[in-house]
């Protein structure tokens, strides 16, 4: 690449990333705001308090990249040297992070309900999705000697004693996750009502502020009594997630998750019982003293919290079902993950004359079955076929797309996820001369997609499709030994430690079928939902493609080839937000016909997916 060519590269880089994605971004918050029923933050003073420091974070951090790192900001681009000190001594990634400071204070100042809870969420999961989607890869190959060490960094992995920073920052990211939590649903969903229940009622002795109190010094104290390092860091991480899965709970069912979160008068500050849960092992874990004493602290907290939510027994339920999760969150992904190496070595078939029936096709087969039966109970009856039609349209074109793109000797009859996407242009068009309204197919088939995905990613493990690149922990690596396995014999990858994509894979798509079905369940519009599927289907599939080892995806321009369809999925998705469609939903009901439609739907997919010919040399005749 000659001097000339590279300058005009970069200034295209610049061009695009510092005009044309905040113009993309301002203007797509602009024609969504009718579609975003949550209610604004409009303050100026809050806008520039965050806009100010954002665009000096930036700006510290881009001079150091100049000075230090002798290069510019340009991930297509980077600098040679390795950079560790200045902005990046505090943060990791501190353009990003000002970048979130400056759209988040941005559209507070302008008062954009659109820009503050559509935008900027997306627009922070997308630089997530770069940072471990490329950045963080691309870092490790160019600096594998080189690391860095953060103020803002939870405590180390170690048995050393913690100091003052470990405590602090522990603290640091507990609280300010918690406050960030509360303050946002308390303002999206102050008056909510819960789905059952009542507050505990209980007589309390002395101000009410000070028994609120009580929770919050409670976790102040936890961290300065905690013996060493790992468990600090361990004791951090287990609240974030519980902290995580509250807001994630409470944010798309409020009735549920609004249980175990202060009344919008009763203090911002409560600390969420399950986080006092949590802190009790690792106090136990120093000394049974000092357990038992925190223990008795807690069951006044217990009850404070009982009193002031809005139900009891709910709010008990959920913080133990929270703390469960939050603390065996690393157990229970063991527990997954072996359970995915076990499917991954579990093939079998069966030859009936010059049929073979594979029994990863009766994974896909399930989703097919569950996918159209819950798209048909949301649709409605009178749906059914047109669903069955849809579906089909779909599968036909994942095998064309497939056969462009990977079919070969070895591979006879692959499918492709991108391939399904174009389908459902013809599949919209089919169901359309049907005298069908498309939206309403397009937006139940976009809830129930994640799931189905998910579950056909069944299929990718046993198949040893989508499988990933090399990794070295154990604790995060899966082997695959069948021999029927694309991983033993296209890739010849056979006993090698791989990073569990398809699982990576499940566990997105699991929360996004969430997030989506709430969507649904609110009435808003499914051309909206389809759109922020593929947006977030997209993101997910753009950091999952980059742990990827299957050796006939080609790379362009450093990308693999479906990190480029990811982002194009992306930008598609934000244009599908943007076309108004009104369409009055009927409530979900169950008939026949959906059932037999998903039964046609099922057997169809199990023989496409996992019914071949294996003597055949024929084009489509052999999935293996």
């Amino acid at each position: 690449m000659n001097s000339t060519t590279a300058f005009l590269n970069k200034v295209l880089y610049a061009v695009i990333f510092l005009i044309l994605v905040p113009g993309l971004l301002i203007t797509w918050a602009s024609y969504t705001e009718n579609m975003v029923v949550l209610p604004p933050v409009h303050s100026p003073s809050i806008g520039l308090g965050l806009i100010l420091p954002g665009l000096g974070l930036i700006a510290w951090a881009m001079l150091y990249l100049k000075i230090e790192g002798k290069g510019l900001p340009m991930n297509a681009f980077p600098p040679p040297q390795f950079v560790k000190t200045g902005p990046y001594r505090l943060f990791r990634h501190p353009i990003y992070w000002g970048f979130g400071l400056l759209v988040t204070g941005y559209f507070i100042f302008r008062g954009s309900a659109s820009g503050l809870w559509l935008v900027t969420p997306v627009t922070m999961l997308g630089m997530v999705a770069l940072v471990m989607g490329y950045e963080a890869i691309d870092l490790k190959k160019r600096f594998p000697d080189q690391s860095i060490a953060t103020i803002l960094d939870l405590p180390a992995r170690t048995k050393n004693r913690p100091d003052i920073r470990s405590r602090f920052m522990s603290l640091i990211w507990g609280l300010g996750a918690l406050l960030l939590a509360n303050a946002t649903i308390i303002h999206l969903f102050g008056e909510q009502r819960v789905l059952w229940g009542e507050p505990l009622n209980i007589y309390l002795l002395g101000n009410g502020i000070l028994w609120q109190g009580l929770p919050i010094l409670f976790l102040l104290l936890v961290p300065w009594f905690i013996k060493s390092e790992d468990t600090l860091r361990n004791w951090s991480i287990n609240g974030l997630v519980a902290i995580g899965i509250s807001t994630f709970v409470a944010l798309l069912y409020p009735e549920l998750g609004m249980a175990y979160l202060p009344v919008k008068n009763a203090g911002i500050y409560t600390v969420p019982v399950f986080l006092v849960l949590i802190s009790l092992p690792p106090l136990y874990r120093r000394s049974m003293g000092l357990g038992t004493g925190f223990s008795i602290l807690a069951i006044p907290i217990l009850l404070v919290q009982l009193s002031y939510s809005r139900s009891a027994m709910l709010h008990l339920g959920m913080a133990i079902m929270i703390c469960f999760l939050a603390y065996y969150h690393f157990r229970l992904w063991l527990v997954i993950k072996n359970g995915a190496e076990k499917i991954a070595n579990s093939w079998q078939e069966w030859v009936f004359g010059k049929i073979r029936l594979i029994n990863h096709g009766f994974y896909v087969g399930a989703g097919a079955f569950m996918g159209i039966l819950l798209a048909g109970i949301l649709a409605g009856d009178a749906y059914a076929w047109a669903i069955l039609v849809f579906a089909l349209v779909v599968i036909l074109f994942s095998a064309l797309w497939a056969q462009l793109i990977e079919g070969s000797e070895k591979l006879k009859r692959p499918y492709g996820y991108y391939g399904a996407l174009v389908g459902i242009i013809f599949a919209s068009l089919s169901v359309g001369a049907m005298g069908y309204k498309v939206w309403v197919i397009i937006g139940v088939i976009s809830v129930v997609m994640p799931w189905v995905q998910a579950i056909g990613r069944f299929r990718c493990l046993v198949n040893g499709c989508c499988h990933g690149s090399r990794v070295d922990h154990p604790q995060l690596g899966i082997r695959y030994h069948h021999h029927r396995s694309r991983v033993c014999g296209i890739s010849k990858l056979k006993g090698e430690l791989l990073h569990p994509t398809p699982l990576y894979a499940m566990i997105w798509l699991f929360f996004v079928g969430f997030i989506l079905l709430a969507l649904h369940l609110n009435g808003i519009s499914p051309s909206f939902i389809f759109g922020l599927y593929l947006i977030l289907t997209g993101l997910g599939r753009f950091v999952e493609e980059a742990y990827r080892g299957e050796v006939q995806t080609p790379m362009v321009k450093g990308l693999r080839l479906y990190q480029w369809t990811a982002i194009a999925s992306v930008l598609i998705g934000i244009v599908m937000t943007l076309i108004p469609v009104s369409i009055s939903l009927s409530s979900p009901e169950f008939g026949w016909q959906t059932l037999v439609s998903a039964t046609i739907g099922g057997l169809f997919t199990t023989f496409a997916m996992g019914v071949d010919f294996p003597y055949s040399n024929a084009r489509f005749s052999r999935l293996v």
